[in-house]
């Protein structure tokens, strides 16, 4: 009888210690994908002696957890990343070390304790600097306009029903809407999280498709992530 494969670290008990990173994404750094970023983090947190904590099985690997991912070309200063560790580490000292390693763009913000659950996000606030051929004022009203209709509705692909009309209209929260020289500077709220997510780039291909012709430049910052009571996710 063939000997039952059992994983190298199974025995093993180590204790983890769990922490929860806050940090900037932004410049070049916007355009780094998910994994990429993943594996910048990885090569990051080696260079830094970081104790990384790993998982135990058959093919372990260090615990890293971005609980919102963010979507390329975005800037942020409110990303997530949770880690464990297999030693204690002070908050300020675990952000300075990584700090003295990170790339151009990519900045620790704060460390902490992991307080509530990744099952709490819930929505997310964005900056928007919309630029068209319109002036700045023009394209504010424009986007109020774009948000008054009765429905702005988009098509979803699904593997069950092909591609369906979803209205999107009523998961847009308008937060502030101004012109800035010939920019329009427009803050809203969507929904983010396991039940429902939307993302900004659909919003202004949504409002582009509307005004009929392309947008010239967007700059989009994500500045908060929040939980069903409006709380700052921590």
């Amino acid at each position: 009888m063939a000997e039952m494969l059992v994983p190298k670290n199974q025995s093993l008990r180590i204790i983890r210690y769990e922490y929860r990173l806050i940090f900037e994404k932004k410049g070049r750094a916007r355009y780094i994908s998910h994994l990429d970023l993943m594996r910048a983090f990885q090569r990051v947190f080696k260079r830094a002696d970081i104790p990384l904590w790993y998982t135990q099985g058959f093919n372990p690997h260090a615990y890293l957890m971005f609980p919102l991912a963010l979507s390329l070309g975005i800037d942020s200063s409110v990303e997530l990343l949770d880690i464990a560790l297999v030693e204690k580490l002070g908050f300020e000292e675990l952000r300075d070390r990584i700090n003295a390693q990170m790339p151009e763009g990519l900045r620790i913000l704060s460390a902490g304790e992991p307080v509530m659950k990744h099952t709490e996000i819930a929505a997310a606030e964005y900056v928007m600097r919309i630029k068209t051929k319109l002036t700045g004022e023009e394209t504010v009203k424009a986007f109020k306009r774009f948000l008054g209709q009765e429905k702005i509705e988009i098509e979803k692909r699904t593997k069950r029903r092909g591609v369906n009309l979803v209205d999107i209209k009523p998961h847009i929260t308008l937060i502030s809407c101004e012109p800035e020289s010939d920019e329009a500077v427009i803050a809203v709220r969507l929904p983010a999280g396991n039940e429902f997510n939307l993302n900004t780039n659909v919003v202004t291909q949504a409002f582009e498709n509307y005004l009929g012709f392309e947008i010239d430049s967007i700059y989009t910052t994500r500045t908060k992530i929040l939980t069903k009571s409006g709380e700052k996710f921590i």
